[in-house]
């Protein structure tokens, strides 16, 4: 591996831009799903059916995952750009943007389950 890809700082970097990506790929599907109700009650009512799948409430935790990370990792940019910035914490800093980004998702699987 490159020694630039050893840095906290990269893997924040990629992560915020995956988790973009991810949310750039869901929005329209998520406008497709919203076009539903303007068919009818009957037609959202088939579409909201297939929602209770296991593997949907799956992808929408990863969803959430998503947008948790992207939402950290984002203000850790606004971080970098407005605040001074020591080096030594780089570390901690990305790894308290993945810790909040998976506890949003767990809290939002395990109120799923509920």
């Amino acid at each position: 591996m490159r020694a630039h890809r050893n840095h906290p700082g990269w893997w924040a970097a990629l992560l915020h831009r995956l988790s973009g990506l991810a949310l750039a790929v869901f929005l329209p599907l998520h406008f497709l799903a919203l076009g539903t109700a303007l068919e009818g009650a009957d037609a959202l009512d088939r579409f909201l059916d297939l929602t209770a799948s296991p593997l949907v409430k799956l992808a929408e935790t990863g969803l959430v995952l998503a947008l948790a990370l992207h939402l950290a990792l984002g203000l850790r940019v606004l971080h970098l750009e407005f605040l001074p910035r020591p080096e030594s914490r780089t570390r901690t800093v990305v790894a308290a943007c993945f810790g909040i980004g998976v506890a949003v998702a767990l809290l939002f699987a395990l109120n799923l389950s509920a």
